[in-house]
């Protein structure tokens, strides 16, 4: 029998259960709707059939109960029933006896639930009243004996009552507990949750569908795998067989549905049950494959730049040897190979230079990026490249806004792809750049072909440096490069064929870009004509700017003030400090710092002050500077 079929015919014999005791039921859920009741209660009540459905709103059955005078005279019903909504959303464990209209004695006994909701049990206890009334009635006629043993019953009946007491303030202290515990669990970025020995949940923390976008929010009585779907449940389902079999797991896998990195960890408990910890690790993950890359280049670094200074100055002195020869009588032979030795060790020192591009300092400097521009400028720049025969089509599916992308590296990755797509196509063929977002973590750019695609020794090698299958018109560094751009993202570069050629494609990930620069600016400029024009600037930015005309007036604007969000200031400034000399000032204030100057590359103040920030070479526009303000924030 299928679990849907099972899940079925329990709730079948748990309802006609519910319908043969005497008492009336009813269970609301945490959106105070109707989850269950028995027959018993529709009757007690005289209910129509919709408040007695799953899905009842609890207001419309107060309101038709205080219509129908369950309650006694009531003014203002709408009132009445607000109140008894609001008591219900902070619903406490109670016992209490009422007479209802039409003379009868219920006694009301209500308890929350510990997923929201409660259970309440209505009783019909007007025969027990009668009987209290008919013996204080004839207590008189009672028996001494029958006297002292109501007296005793009577004592049992107060110790009784201070038990139940006690036992409701440990109830209260428990639920308040588990307020808490539930309020903590809520407020953590991650997924908790319980399954039961059968797979379903008894307990989550509402957080699934933030861990997995798509997912539903309420799962309570669901099984893992419909909360989940078929493909994330296929990668758990391994490790979750084992944490049933009583071994804890740790692990992670990409969800396919959202292309977020996930970590899981199942711990079993006693009853065979399974707890749950999901958390999305995609930043984390993009985080480390960068951290790897910068380690693999600092590496290479250290391998090569001895050698490459040796190889350098090898080559120098072959250039210089080749150059005496020129100036020999040589025969047209022996200068043809002079000439071909000459070429060779200029195209040696080319690869170097590549070699150090490749190895050296390359940090990213992402940016606000307009993608959609980066894309329709690729095509005006790639299109005098490729023959008359070679079409290039641009398939832009990304979404508006701007994104925190390199601009730079990036349009050199993909003319590079572009390029090397021009060259597998011959004089005649089609290339075809595409981006859409996978998911709502990447964006996936792809360059494909229709040349002959990669061979399976290009598949296996075209990533390593050096390796190239254009003979000696290739260096074998292009690739290796864009490889290099990517990783240094956190991103992925995968290489495939297709039935028509080639596909590179770059997985790099989605970081939109803030729209525009937002809090007080201490702007530090000493030529008060300069400062009035980049006070103009930040103002039609919408910024607030407060100004200062040297170091030590902007060091006691800045302790003097608080909320500033950004300092800019000119390198050069009156008096023997400079620019540098508010960093400290700027992260003790919390304020991101930005230089600007006309100082050129090379000196030894522009060069320190690059290492500290984000430097701003003037003149400058005010787009320009919103740039800067913008990078400098998302960083």
């Amino acid at each position: 029998m299928s679990p849907d079929r099972t899940e079925q015919k329990t709730n079948a014999l748990a309802t006609a259960g519910l319908n043969l005791i005497a008492q009336a039921l009813s269970i609301y859920d945490a959106d105070l709707r109707l989850a269950l009741s028995n027959r018993r209660f529709q009757v007690m009540f005289d209910l129509p059939d919709a408040l007695v459905a799953p899905g009842a709103r609890f207001e419309d059955t107060i309101r038709h109960l205080a219509t129908t005078g369950e309650y006694g005279p009531v003014e203002d019903i709408e009132r009445f029933v607000a109140v008894r909504v609001e008591q219900a959303r902070a619903f406490a464990p109670h016992y209490m006896e009422r007479t209802r209209s039409n003379g009868r004695t219920i006694s009301v006994e209500g308890a929350p639930l510990p997923q929201g909701g409660w259970v309440t049990v209505y009783t019909d206890i007007t025969p027990v009243k009668e009987t209290e009334l008919l013996l204080r009635a004839r207590s008189e006629e009672l028996s001494e004996r029958l006297v002292a043993h109501t007296e005793e019953l009577s004592q049992t009946n107060r110790k009784l009552a201070a038990t139940n007491a006690a036992l409701e303030e440990a109830q209260r202290e428990l639920t308040e507990i588990e307020a808490r515990t539930r309020l903590t669990t809520e407020m953590m970025p991650a997924h908790i949750a319980h399954v039961d020995r059968t797979g379903h949940y008894t307990y989550s923390n509402q957080r699934l569908s933030r861990v997995l976008p798509g997912r539903p929010s309420t799962i309570l009585g669901m099984h893992i795998s419909d909360a989940l779907g078929a493909s994330a449940f296929a990668a758990i389902e391994p490790h979750l067989a084992r944490a049933f079999a009583g071994a804890e797991s740790l692990f992670e896998f990409t969800d396919a549905l959202s292309e977020r990195r996930i970590r899981v960890a199942f711990t079993p408990d006693e009853f065979g049950g399974v707890y749950i910890l999901s958390m999305d690790i995609t930043e984390e993950t993009q985080a480390r494959v960068a951290l790897q890359q910068e380690r693999r280049r600092a590496m290479a670094a250290q391998l090569t730049s001895g050698l490459a200074h040796d190889f350098s100055n090898l080559l120098t002195i072959i250039l210089a040897m080749q150059s005496k020869l020129e100036r020999q009588d040589l025969t047209p032979e022996a200068a043809g190979m002079v000439e071909a030795t000459k070429a060779a060790a200029r195209r040696g020192g080319r690869l170097l230079n590549r070699i150090a591009d490749m190895t050296g300092p390359a940090a990213l400097r992402p940016e606000p990026t307009d993608l959609h521009q980066l894309l329709q400028d690729l095509k005006i720049l790639a299109d005098p490249a490729l023959p008359q025969g070679v079409g290039l089509s641009v398939v832009d599916m990304m979404p508006g806004g701007r994104v925190m992308l390199d601009p730079g590296r990036l349009q050199d990755s993909l003319l590079n792809l572009v390029l090397n797509a021009r060259d597998a196509c011959g004089l005649n063929g089609q290339v075809a750049v595409s981006a859409h977002l996978a998911g709502d973590a990447w964006i996936e750019i792809s360059v494909t072909d229709t040349g002959p695609g990669f061979s399976p020794d290009a598949l296996a090698r075209a990533l390593h440096p050096f390796f190239t299958t254009k003979g000696g018109e290739g260096s074998g560094l292009g690739l290796p490069m864009v490889y290099d751009m990517v990783k240094s993202t956190g991103g992925r570069l995968d290489l495939s064929n297709t039935p028509t050629g080639a596909r590179v494609t770059m997985r790099l990930p989605h970081r939109p870009a803030p729209d525009r620069p937002e809090g007080l600016v201490l702007l530090v400029e000493d030529n008060a004509d300069l400062r009035t024009s980049v006070r103009e600037m930040l103002t039609e930015l919408g910024l607030a700017v407060i100004e200062a005309g040297a170091v030590a007036e902007a060091r006691a604007l800045a302790e003097s003030l608080s909320g500033i969000a950004f300092v800019l200031s000119d390198l050069r400034l009156a008096g023997e400090e400079t620019g540098l000399d508010l960093a400290e000032t700027a992260t003790a204030t919390g304020a991101r710092l930005l230089f600007m100057t006309s100082l050129p590359q090379d000196d030894p103040l522009r060069r320190a002050a690059a290492a500290r920030a984000p430097v701003l070479a003037k003149p400058f526009t005010r787009n320009r500077l919103a740039r800067a303000l913008i990078g400098e924030a998302a960083a």
